[in-house]
């Protein structure tokens, strides 16, 4: 991890690439588990304040990452609707897909946008919407709302400290 941001500190031009890469796999379903992602945005978000780095083509490349992540993670999701409850964890939890059901049913695309901002269910939230056969424009339109206030939230403390304190 210090290693990716000193690069980033180092290769100004890389941080809205490693950015969108970032989110994406902090957004993609089970990837996420293993991606430190919001630390290194944390500290993206600081070098942008501490330095030239332009925010906005950081705050664009991490949003567009989150967005498509959790895109991929619903057309997973949809594609695996019909052998969901073959693979785990639904598999030996049959329960929880007409949980996931009852839940888009009462909170329908409010849910994409609140897990947005809950790390165990951000990546698993689109997954399911898939399986559980949400809408897709609605899903869109709150899955981009969505990843725009997250990149903004994860970047923003940072970049604001770090120009206050310059």
């Amino acid at each position: 991890m210090d290693a990716l941001v000193a690069f980033v500190q180092a290769n100004a031009e890389w941080a809205a690439p490693i950015g969108f890469l970032i989110g994406f796999f902090k957004a993609l379903a089970f990837v996420s588990l293993v991606v430190p992602g919001l630390t290194i945005l944390v500290a993206i978000g600081a070098l942008v304040g501490a330095s030239d780095i332009a925010f906005v083509p950081v705050w664009l490349g991490v949003s567009c990452g989150a967005a498509l992540g959790d895109w991929a993670s619903y057309v997973i999701g949809y594609r695996l609707k019909d052998r969901a409850r073959d693979i785990w964890p639904l598999s030996r939890r049959p329960e929880l897909l007409p949980r996931a059901e009852r839940f888009f049913a009462r909170w329908g695309t409010m849910s994409v946008v609140l897990c947005r901002f809950f790390s165990p269910m951000r990546a698993t939230v689109p997954l399911l919407a898939g399986m559980c056969e949400m809408r897709f424009w609605p899903f869109q339109i709150a899955n981009w709302v969505s990843a725009l206030l997250w990149a903004g939230v994860m970047l923003g403390p940072g970049t604001m400290l770090a120009d206050w304190l310059r």
